[in-house]
């Protein structure tokens, strides 16, 4: 373990001050890190807060949360603990991961503690890695757990990755370390148990200190992928503005820039990555390359990628979309994410419109597309039909038929937001007393 106390107190360079929340599971990888950090407490004297998990999903889970709370108050070490009464349908694992550290972060927060630490072992590591490899992943996702990991204003350690299972074990018999066992963790049934009983220890025959070589190999993955990370935000930020992407600007950089902005663009649109495939980004990459207005694909997540004069613009699809009739009074905000706001002060622009009630009937209502609208353009003789306009302000089809338009009481178009200005929008120098505006 002495790689492991050097970690600590060379590189983390521990002090008095410190408040450290560990989480403990009460089996032997933490109960091993707590005793590592109790030993380390007696020399510097920093606080250690214990954060436990009651996953609700044994029945031992009562038991163990019991043991874990009498032992922090044998050893004077401040005890939290969560039970999980039910759990998100989707990724359990991912799920419970999500309320774990959340579960920490309101820890820090309480405690004002700089480290958060976790005990994950170079065996986690070795068999996070092989998974990863095995089923595919990205670069940043191909170097597995992180040595320390820089939140905003704390980090998370995991100084037990210089050791494996073994030596964990062999640690705890010698300082006889009470801990608990999750049955669970020898079953087949889980492909992390199937890497640690059949491929790990072939691995070990080989090089007993394999799992340092796999620690050297994930820092080094680690610290490309954060550096690519950085050309990659600045090329992202180049191309991506207003859920566009500049087809032309993005055709300038090289594939692997092309494919990673891609899946930087699906983080930020789709609230479920596990659906997006490398076959996926590839479809996206041909839909851009040929670059044929009106294109599009349809994606997981109800999205939809649309090809339009030279950009590709992503959006939820709203072929199930249903009609509305909305009254705008003070302000209003639509499902598609437009908002109005109502404004005291004059501004101009086809986002925001200028009316007088004398040449309107009130109240004003915003409600979508019907066939056969038309307007009466301002500055102009005559009518246009809503559907030219949307044609000429390159408005794409999907989203035609749910555009809002703003009417009046009589069903008189005034406005189409931020494309069109009607008749009745007041010239600068004539009296309005009502001014909205489009977000």
């Amino acid at each position: 373990m002495n790689l492991v106390l050097d970690f600590l107190t060379e590189k983390i360079n521990l002090k008095k001050e410190d408040s450290i929340i560990v989480g403990v599971s009460a089996g032997p990888d933490s109960m091993c890190l707590l005793y590592l950090l109790l030993e380390l407490r007696k020399k510097i004297g920093m606080q250690i807060i214990v954060a436990h998990i009651n996953h609700n999903i044994r029945k031992e889970s009562v038991l163990e949360e019991q043991f874990l709370s009498n032992y922090c108050r044998d050893f004077n070490v401040i005890f939290e603990s969560m039970k999980i009464e039910k759990y998100q349908h989707g990724n359990f694992h991912k799920a419970a991961r999500d309320i774990r550290y959340n579960f920490y972060k309101k820890l820090v927060d309480k405690y004002n503690a700089s480290y958060v630490m976790t005990a994950h072992h170079g065996d986690d590591l070795m068999e996070t890695i092989l998974m990863r490899l095995t089923r595919g992943s990205t670069l940043k996702g191909y170097h597995g757990i992180s040595l320390i990991t820089n939140m905003d204003y704390y980090q998370i350690i995991r100084p037990m990755l210089f050791v494996t299972k073994e030596e964990i074990e062999k640690f705890n018999n010698l300082k006889q370390i009470p801990y608990r066992i999750d049955s669970s963790n020898t079953s087949d049934k889980y492909t992390r148990n199937r890497y640690r009983k059949y491929v790990l220890p072939f691995l070990k025959q080989e090089n007993a200190n394999v799992h340092l070589k796999f620690l050297k190999f994930s820092k080094l993955l680690e610290e490309a992928s954060n550096y690519i990370e950085k050309n990659i935000d600045f090329a992202y930020n180049n191309v991506y503005k207003g859920k566009r992407l500049d087809i032309l600007a993005f055709l300038e950089y090289e594939t692997f820039i092309q494919k990673s902005i891609i899946r930087k663009i699906f983080e930020v649109e789709s609230s479920n990555l596990s659906n997006i495939t490398d076959k996926h980004i590839d479809i996206i990459l041909d839909l851009i390359r040929k670059n044929k207005t009106g294109s599009m694909v349809y994606l997981p997540d109800s999205l939809i990628a649309i090809v339009e004069y030279n950009y590709l613009r992503f959006q939820k699809n709203v072929s199930n979309y249903q009609d509305y009739f909305l009254e705008l009074k003070d302000g209003l905000i639509l499902e598609n994410g437009m908002k109005f706001i109502k404004l005291d002060k004059e501004e101009y622009g086809n986002d925001t419109i200028h009316l007088s009630s004398l040449d309107i009937k009130l109240p004003l209502y915003v409600r979508n597309k019907k066939e056969g609208d038309y307007i009466e353009l301002k500055g102009i003789e005559g009518r246009k039909k809503v559907s030219d306009i949307f044609i000429d302000e390159k408005v794409n089809k999907l989203d035609r038929k749910s555009y809002p338009v703003v009417v009046d009481s009589l069903g008189k178009i005034v406005w189409i937001p931020k494309l069109k200005k009607s008749k009745y929008d007041s010239k600068n120098n004539k009296k309005c007393d009502i001014i909205f505006k489009c977000l």
